[in-house]
């Protein structure tokens, strides 16, 4: 079984659609470390003016001592409507910007109290809609126990996984021997980022899903999955 897992991410971006696409299983990872300026609770969207920002405001007393399933949103700032506001202004003349508005008129009617909530949400209803199957666990419901690398694999034993797939940072914290020996193989992701049509005028990676969404529609998983390594050619490269 191939697994992989990823912190909570707000809006995310085609590579960690891709390593969730390529897996059998995923963990959304809420019982790590809350990291202030990641892309946790923040992520780019494509504007006339170029991209920016879309940041879920959070309280952050403490929070290096937080994982990030115990992050509140800070909802006395009014960032639900300028969220919604900016993804209407800045794709309502998208192709496919009607499919999917109801969804984002939901998402940003409720009020979210938990950041880690909001994100598992959002990734399950959007992996639904670009047709990603993947069994789908949360860390901090497994009863883990160990950190970094040696939580990875406490996470393969435990969801009896061959090969887990590494986003391409990895390399920098990976014991590959510790997966070795215990007859797991590890994956680095390649991600080779697909240019699509897209509103604005030239091409800007390295932007939410959404966008993605919004310009393509039903071919975006096949967009995505575009010269990069599919969970079939991943299985045979690594027998």
């Amino acid at each position: 079984m191939i697994f992989t897992a990823h912190q909570p991410a707000y809006l995310p971006w085609l590579g960690l659609i891709h390593k969730i696409a390529i897996s059998d299983a995923y963990v959304h990872l809420d019982n790590v470390q809350f990291e202030k300026n990641s892309f946790t609770n923040r992520n780019k969207i494509k504007t006339a003016n170029g991209p920016i920002w879309l940041t879920v405001p959070v309280f952050l007393k403490d929070h290096i001592k937080k994982t990030i399933k115990d992050i509140k949103i800070d909802n006395t700032k009014n960032w639900r409507q300028s969220h919604l506001k900016s993804i209407y202004l800045n794709y309502k003349k998208a192709p496919y910007f009607n499919k999917y508005a109801d969804f984002f008129e939901q998402v940003y009617k409720k009020e979210w109290d938990s950041l880690s909530d909001l994100n598992d949400y959002m990734l399950q209803c959007l992996l639904k809609e670009l047709g990603v199957k993947v069994k789908y666990y949360k860390a901090s419901e497994l009863n883990l126990q160990s950190h970094k690398s040696d939580l990875i694999l406490e996470m393969c034993k435990k969801l009896e996984a061959n090969l887990y797939v590494f986003g391409a940072l990895g390399r920098d914290y990976a014991k590959k021997e510790d997966f070795t020996k215990e007859g797991i193989k590890a994956y680095f992701q390649d991600f080779k980022h697909p240019e699509y049509p897209q509103l604005w005028g030239e091409f800007t990676p390295y932007l939410s899903v959404i966008d993605l969404l919004f310009n393509c529609g039903e071919k975006s998983l096949e967009i995505l999955m575009r010269n990069n390594i599919s969970k079939n050619e991943l299985y045979v490269q690594q027998k």
